[in-house]
């Protein structure tokens, strides 16, 4: 796909963290990891206010695995207390996402060069992303790296169909939506072949409205362009 990446992203555990188990201080994972999870780690590879990341594929290659551990989480009263958080462990995915340019962000219309931003995308992807990866929670250290999104050899390849129970599917931002609202997107994923297929987020039909929100403003007081960093040197 134009504009497109395709990653290996690996790490010993992960926490997809299913709300509904929060209320009681304890968290559980979801089985697969949320479609704004991952696209916020392809946001930690590359990203600028100027584009926005659509995740198109998951690949699940290792097998749907989880592990309970004892935590001592700090209370926001002061102090700690015990839960018991559920993990996925040894997860192992392969992600194919690409990038447009953001339709209301029109005074960032000067950094719409493709070419750039995807070199700058795949040499970051080389160099382990820009920023840390997680894998749902800080505490959950994941990695990417480059590869071949149907190469090898995954534990679902011969799968046909495999439904899940309904989840999040990430969140509508206003800067993305145009919008002064936050809203969060539920639906029903189905993996074929060890692949899940995701929906764009104007395709989702169950939104609801969290709360209301204004989008971050971006000008020459908190943007630098590559071009005009150049010219400078220069």
């Amino acid at each position: 796909m134009r504009n497109g990446i395709e990653f290996e992203l690996t790490g010993k555990y992960a926490l997809f963290t299913d709300p509904l188990t929060k209320i009681g201080g304890e968290k559980s994972t979801y089985q697969i990891p949320t479609y704004q999870s991952l696209k916020g780690i392809v946001e930690s590879i590359y990203w600028k206010p100027s584009i926005i990341i659509y995740v198109d594929e998951l690949r699940i290659i290792n097998p749907i695995q989880m592990e309970s551990k004892g935590i001592r989480p700090i209370e926001y009263s002061g102090g700690n207390t015990l839960a018991y958080y559920t993990y996925l462990k040894d997860v192992r995915y392969r992600v194919k996402a690409h990038f447009e340019f953001n339709p209301y962000r029109p005074e960032l219309a000067a950094d719409h060069n493709e070419h750039k931003h995807h070199n700058i995308m795949m040499r970051a992807l080389k160099a382990g992303g820009r920023r840390d990866i997680y894998l749902g929670t800080r505490e959950c250290q994941g990695y990417v790296e480059p590869c071949d999104f149907h190469g090898g050899n995954g534990f679902y390849d011969e799968i046909d169909e495999l439904r899940f129970e309904p989840m999040v599917h990430g969140f509508n931002y206003p800067d993305e939506t145009g919008k002064d609202e936050l809203e969060v997107r539920l639906w029903r994923p189905v993996m074929n072949n060890g692949v899940i297929q995701f929906p764009k987020p104007n395709e989702i039909e169950q939104v609801r409205t969290i709360k209301q929100m204004k989008t971050k403003q971006f000008d020459h007081t908190n943007v630098q362009f590559v071009e005009d960093t150049l010219n400078e040197i220069e």
